[in-house]
């Protein structure tokens, strides 16, 4: 019964979606506040629903249900409590319950949230809101049920997939789908905009939030899905510009285009109508990855779902909304005063600009190379792959470009601004700039983009510093004074200054890692050892384990550097799960803040009359900055949002006059 009312607690949402989205369009329109008080009840409901709905699902996969088809071929009695948990949204139709948990939750909080935003604009947005939440509901009741029963029930489930059972994995989904989800309310917030034909100062502080929730929560999504692809699939690697890596990473970096271009609106009154478009097509990428993800049109080892059919309904809705939206901006695009807050080149607009520009571009790179084995495969009729050489020729030239503008545009007033001013008080930073560049061909083999690369990382963690210096005039008042001004400082400038500090330590690790990796294979019997990047490897054992739901082979192997005393055993698994029928890698990992040692234990075979087993070794420097700086980026995002100013709610502050120094974003 517990699956029959999870299913009727989905009608109840979906009905409850309609009237929201009727009831908040129909008040923007007739100016009724009555209708947009029908639209929040209607999202009260909505969310009490998807919440049973989704409880109803974790509940029949802690129990083991087996008469209900989800839980039956995505769970096993002998999984761990903690990825029967995770299994509610380990698969396709579970993902889809915790989008719309997902959707249903910000609908609620948009509708309920108190502000300053006109009450026909907000009303319009629920509106919108409910329709997003309704075209979801209506594919994963009539498409993906959740709740679709098996008679006679299987004895035994058929496990979750094994590379899924990762707390990494178990964290991502939630995270990556905060982050997707949360774009839907600045789309909606944009269309409704459009609808009203007006975009002022109130409604770029309404979006800047939601910009930068969805932001942060995408950030955190994908670095624990890169960490997970470090150290789960035994590749060594962390990034390899999958299809469905980038089906997250568009919309992430137009995301951050957003945040940029809401500044200047907000602030300026200028790039209204590119914000509003920005907020339609960071949207509309988040509907193609999930599009990509589940049709079966891309092959991934990240893919959900293989299903065209399936795979219709979401380009359906992707069609409709993204379709609808852009026609709607045709429309109403040129009148909503993008001609506003004129500003020179050399301004804090100027660098903004540039900035969305470039990110813009990049983005575009990106979507080529994704799309272009599909569109290849459907005219020549063949296979074609795009690779890593593509992204890095076009991607990472694009991004150069963008982080080299980041540090100076903080230094830059509005309106008009002065550039060899900013660059004096940046002085500091591009000489250690210099200075990484430098040491870096001498140390690093002459590798150019290994010098450049490390230039940049460092010109972005000084330029955040300088910046801080900056504002509380460090060498310019008393050292007291400083620390006043310090503890004063707004938490919106501490979480930029932390976000722009984040992308620079991000940027010194992923140069290290690509371009001074060292990888190692040999061959070795039990006993054996190898040589690699000044280490010694001895496969010292060899044992049988069994787990909870797997049984494997683990490796003991005993790693010791040339010169040192220090001894490092690393345990590499080989595991194998009955139930999926599945084998995975479980690599024996040593994290350290200058570089990890990784290990992966290959498959055995007979050589010489011996039988002799493959490792796999890495020495990955400076690996851990590039998952520090993506947590780094994600608590300057939540800094920010902890700042009055960026509370929906909060009062509209007093502009400065145009051509002073800048307030801090």
């Amino acid at each position: 019964m517990i699956a029959e009312f999870g299913h009727f607690a989905l009608l109840l949402a979906l009905t409850a979606s309609l009237v929201q989205a009727f009831g908040g369009l129909l008040a923007g329109h007739r100016m009724n506040p009555r209708l947009a008080g029908l639209a929040g009840s209607a999202a009260d409901i909505a969310l009490i629903g998807c919440l049973v709905a989704f409880a109803a699902l974790m509940s029949a996969y802690i129990r083991s249900d087996f008469s209900v088809a989800n839980v039956a071929q995505n769970s096993h009695t002998l999984k761990p409590m903690i990825y029967k948990i995770a299994g509610t949204w380990g698969n396709h139709e579970g993902s889809m319950v915790l989008w719309c948990l997902v959707s249903a939750l910000f609908a609620w909080m948009l509708a309920r949230t108190p502000g300053t935003l006109r009450w026909s604009l907000k009303a319009r947005a629920v509106g919108v809101q409910g329709l997003v939440g309704a075209a979801t509901l209506a594919y994963l009741i009539f498409a993906s049920n959740p709740f679709a029963r098996l008679d006679p029930a299987p004895l035994q489930g058929a496990d979750l997939n094994p590379l899924l059972q990762d707390p990494a994995l178990a964290a991502h989904p939630p995270f990556l789908y905060l982050g997707y989800v949360g774009s839907s309310v600045v789309f909606s917030l944009a269309v409704a905009a459009l609808l009203e034909g007006r975009v002022d100062a109130a409604w770029a502080r309404w979006v800047r939030p939601w910009a930068l929730a969805s932001w942060m929560f995408l950030t955190v999504g994908i670095g624990l899905g890169s960490y997970w692809a470090y150290y789960e699939l035994g590749w060594g690697g962390w990034w390899f510009w999958d299809p469905v890596e980038n089906a997250s990473f568009m919309p992430w970096l137009l995301g951050a285009a957003l945040l940029h271009s809401a500044i200047v609106t907000e602030k300026r009154g200028a790039l209204a109508s590119w914000t509003i478009l920005l907020a339609i097509l960071t949207f509309s990428l988040a509907l193609l990855g999930t599009f990509l993800v589940r049709s079966g049109v891309l092959t991934s080892v990240h893919a959900f779902a293989l299903d065209p059919e399936r795979g219709m309904w979401i380009l359906l809705i992707l069609a409709v909304f993204t379709g609808g939206a852009l026609a709607l901006y045709a429309w109403r695009g040129p009148s909503l005063g993008s001609d506003k807050g004129l500003f020179a080149p050399v301004s804090r607009e100027g660098a903004l600009v540039i900035n969305n520009l470039f990110l813009t571009v990049a983005t575009a790179t990106v979507l080529v190379g994704t799309l272009y084995p599909l569109a290849g495969e459907a005219i020549f009729k063949q296979a074609l792959s795009v690779g890593p050489p593509y992204f890095n020729l076009t991607f990472t030239p694009l991004m150069a470009i963008v982080l080299v503008v980041l540090p100076i545009a903080p230094f830059l007033a509005w309106k008009r601004a002065d550039l060899m001013g900013a660059m004096q008080r940046l002085w500091v930073a591009g000489a250690l700039a210099a200075a990484a560049c430098a040491l870096a061909i001498a140390f690093a083999g002459g590798k150019a983009l290994a010098a450049v690369g490390f230039g940049l990382g460092v010109w972005l963690v000084c330029g955040a510093i300088a910046e801080v210096a900056d504002r509380v005039k460090v060498g310019q008042v008393p050292a007291a004074q400083s620390l006043r001004r310090l503890g004063t400082m707004p938490r919106s400038a501490w979480g930029m200054a932390l976000a722009h500090m984040g992308v620079g330590i991000f940027t010194l690790g992923a140069v290290a890692e690509t371009q001074l990796r060292i990888e190692h294979t040999a061959s070795v019997p039990l006993g054996g050892t190898t040589t690699f990047a000044g280490y010694t490897a001895r496969l010292e054992n060899l044992t049988s384990i069994d787990g909870p739901n797997y049984y494997a082979d683990r490796g003991t192997v005993v790693v010791t550097r040339a010169g040192s005393d220090e001894v490092v055993t690393l345990y590499p698994e080989r595991r194998f799960y009955p139930a999926a029928r599945m084998p995975t890698t479980e690599v024996g990992l040593r994290h350290e803040l200058l570089g990890d040692l990784y290990v992966a234990l290959g498959d055995p075979a007979e050589i010489d009359g011996a039988m002799q087993w493959t490792l796999r070794l890495y020495y990955n420097p400076l690996v851990s900055f590039i998952f520090g700086g993506v947590l780094i980026m994600a608590i300057g995002g939540l800094v920010s949002l902890t700042d009055r100013r960026l509370r929906i709610g909060a009062p509209q502050p007093a502009r400065k006059t145009a051509g002073t120094a800048a307030e801090p974003a």
